[in-house]
Formats: C-alpha cells, structure tokens, sequence
C-alpha cells in the first residue's frame, strides 16, 4: 500500500508543478498596482508594500524589478532608450534628421501601444511634482540621445554641427511632445502617428540648413519669426504659414 502511494504521489507531481510567470508580467503587474494606488490611496500615502501586496508579491520581488515606488510609473522608459539607440545605429542611409524622427517615433508607439497606462501615468505627473520632474529628466535624456546620434553623423568638419544637432534634437522632441500631450489630453487628431509625421515634416521644413542644405539662395524669401517661449505650436505654426 505505501508503494502504491509513493507511486500516485511520483506520477502526480509533473502535473501538479505549475509553470513560473515570465518576469514581464511580474514587472507590469506590480507597475499596474502601484499606479492604481497612487490613483485610489494619493502617492504620499502609497508604500512599496502596499504596491507589493496589492500585486501579489513579496517585499524582495518588487525590488528586484524596481528601485522606488517612483520608478513604477516609468516602468518602460529604459527599454524604450535602449531600442531607440539601436534603432539608430542601424539606420545607415537615412538622413541624419529623418533618422532622429524614426527614433521619436518608437518613443511615441510606446505611448500609443499602452494608451490607458500613459494617461493614467500622464495624470499622476500633472498632480506629482516629484513624478513631473522624472518626466521631464527623461525628455531630457531623449534629448541627450537624439544630439549625441546627430553629432556623429553631421560631422565634425562643420564648426557649427554641436549647435545644430542640440537645436535639431530639440525641436523635434518638441514636436513629439506637443503631439503626446494633444493625444494624452484628447486635443489632438485620432490617429497620433500621423499628428506626428505632420509635425516632423514642419519642423524638417524649418530645420533643413541644419542637415547640410545650405544657407537660402541669393534673392530667396526668407522669414524671420518671433514668438514667446511657450506659446503652443499650433499658433505658431499657423502665424509662419500666414508670411510664406
């Protein structure tokens, strides 16, 4: 009888042995309970270890995905960087700004691909300060990506190529960005991706010296546009449009 028995056990176990959960869902698991928290409880009153219980998961699991509660909100942003770099380094022929704006793009798929997680996270850093300034740390580094990359490919030869790949990085990051926000905010146009690729092609337009075309030929218009630092893009754009 107690052989019969250890063989039911030995032919039991296989079946019994449950497969373990992939680390990514894990990760947005725990990423989705701290969120909802913040959301429900306010981020001041919200402790790792109320995000580790409400996720399922011990005090240790959250740390080994996680270093703060902090880092919850942006639990992509350091994948999306590290695609982003490769993504550019395996652009060879693409135009050094139409290569910048690809990369912009995949920051903005990663958006649109989790759109109730990014305007849930989008509301958290208009009521955080602590979480707006990670945000803004990371469209700075975007930034900082997007230069570098420039730098190296408008070349050293020119005196002026640190300037205009910073500009450059810049303004297209603001183009992304004003692009996020109307979507985030529902301003914008149903289909983001091409609010964006509007956007790239005005800033583009503006931007070409900057790519190598040249300064404009003798006897062609040109228009000098000032405007206030934060005035929206779409005034902005519209004003220029009005002297072309």
């Amino acid at each position: 009888m107690e052989a019969d028995q250890v063989t039911v056990l030995l032919m039991a176990s296989p079946a019994a042995r449950s497969e373990p959960e992939p680390v990514t869902q894990v990760r947005d698991r725990i990423a989705a309970a701290g969120r909802e928290l913040f959301t429900t409880q306010g981020y001041e009153n919200t402790t790792v270890e109320a995000i580790a219980e409400r996720a399922g998961v011990a005090r240790r699991t959250f740390f080994r995905h996680f270093r703060a509660k902090d880092d919850v909100v942006f639990p992509d942003h350091e994948r999306v960087a590290q695609v982003v770099q490769a993504h550019l380094e395996a652009l060879g022929d693409v135009s050094p700004l139409r290569a910048v704006c690809s990369g912009a793009r995949l920051v903005l798929r990663s958006y649109v691909d989790d759109a109730e997680g990014a305007r849930e996270r989008y509301r958290l850093t208009r009521s955080v300060q602590a979480l707006r300034d990670r945000e803004i740390a990371w469209v700075s580094r975007y930034t900082r990506l997007f230069s570098a990359y420039l730098r190296g490919r408008l070349g050293e030869e020119d005196p002026n190529a640190a300037l205009a790949a910073e500009v450059a990085a810049a303004a297209i990051v603001a183009a992304h960005n004003h692009v996020l926000r109307a979507w985030l905010t529902g301003a914008g146009g149903p289909d983001p991706l091409e609010d964006l690729e509007r956007a790239f092609d005005w800033v583009l337009a503006r931007l070409a010296p900057a790519s190598g075309a040249g300064s404009p030929a003798e006897g062609e218009n040109v228009v000098v546009a000032v405007f206030r630092a934060g005035d929206p893009l779409g005034d902005v754009m519209q004003r220029i449009s009005r002297s072309l």
